[in-house]
């Protein structure tokens, strides 16, 4: 980040003098399992689905910094789900799933306070659709989760703790999925997601709403499996943010486009790529995935610039046990079974 004039804060010792600086937050390591379960065997044409994920982290650090007056910002969001997915007729299944969201938030004010947890619900509901033996069209929508992190800053102007309100988005995203070509070994899936983020707290003061498209390729060869995805994402920063960003009255454009610097994610484009390989032992299977966004650099306000990029790396193993598991299938019927 690139501070060019002086700014106020909320501390004793108000100023961010001008500096230019590296965020030394740490990459963040994240994990995510689930688990599904065929119902036919009770008769019920369903999978039931439970997990832990991660939905949402972002980190920035320039304590380091003397100039920046401690500034930081953090926040990541786990997600315990549960769904249920059922199937309708012989093309159409329907879903819907809970997830109780558990988020720490630091920041981004540059101010008194520290890591602040809560708890909030968010509902999914989606359907599928064979359009043909080949075709698959896909469409969800998914709501906001509303969180409110009490007593989470401390302004000395007023010498009053302040809670924060923050919204992650409501979602809708549609997408069709064909494995045609190459005599059904080359899956091609588009996913066109819209998010709501105009309507949130917080994230609403800084963002636009935002369109994002997302195209993966999948190869199959035996067992093995060669993927291939790029998406762009369009860049969310408002022109014209609101002041008043989470219940807390910024008061001053600069200081609104010093904090939107501490929430950017301008990189348009990310590409990825990885394999898997089925059966590396008997019912497991392995994959591996590696991706980036490119760098995009971003003037806020008249002071404040950004530049940004990212990668991430990732390997995953899957246990398909009893139905669940396609090892003793012909290779064709295999890859139909676990896709």
């Amino acid at each position: 980040m690139n501070q060019a004039e002086p700014l106020p804060t909320f501390l004793p010792d108000p100023w961010i003098e001008p500096y230019s600086a590296k965020s030394t937050a740490p990459g963040t390591p994240v994990g995510n399992i689930g688990i599904t379960q065929d119902l036919s065997e009770l008769g019920l044409p369903a999978t039931f689905a439970l997990g832990f994920v991660t939905t949402s982290g972002a980190f920035a650090d320039y304590r380091h910094v003397p100039e920046s007056n401690g500034t930081n910002a953090g926040l990541t969001v786990f997600s315990l789900p549960v769904a249920l997915g059922v199937d309708l007729t012989e093309r159409l299944s329907v879903g819907a799933s809970m997830a109780l969201g558990i988020a720490f938030f630091d920041g981004p004010f540059v101010g008194i306070g520290g890591m602040t947890p809560d708890y909030a619900l968010r509902g999914t509901v989606g359907a599928n659709y064979r359009l043909t033996d080949r075709t698959t069209l896909g469409v969800y929508y998914q709501t906001k989760q509303s969180l409110t992190f009490d007593n989470a800053i401390l302004l000395f102007n007023d010498n009053v703790r302040r809670d924060i309100d923050m919204d992650l988005p409501q979602n809708i995203g549609f997408g069709l999925a064909n494995n045609t070509l190459l005599d059904g070994r080359l899956l091609i899936g588009v996913d066109v997601l819209y998010k709501l983020w105009n309507d949130t707290d917080l994230f609403g003061a800084v963002y636009d709403n935002q369109w994002v498209v997302q195209v993966g390729a999948q190869y199959s060869a035996g067992r093995y499996r060669l993927r291939a995805g790029y998406a762009w994402a369009e860049n969310p920063i408002d022109s014209t943010p609101d002041f008043n960003v989470g219940g807390i009255n910024l008061g001053e454009l600069p200081l609104v486009a010093y904090t939107q610097g501490l929430l950017a994610i301008t990189c348009q484009h990310r590409i990825s790529a990885g394999f898997g390989i089925v059966d590396v032992l008997p019912g497991i299977d392995l994959d591996f995935m590696a991706g980036g966004m490119f760098r995009d650099t971003q003037q806020l306000g008249q002071f404040t610039t950004t530049s940004l990029a990212s990668y991430w790396l990732g390997a995953g193993l899957t246990w398909r046990f009893g139905r669940g598991s396609c090892k003793d299938l012909p290779v064709p019927d295999r890859w139909s079974c676990e896709w």
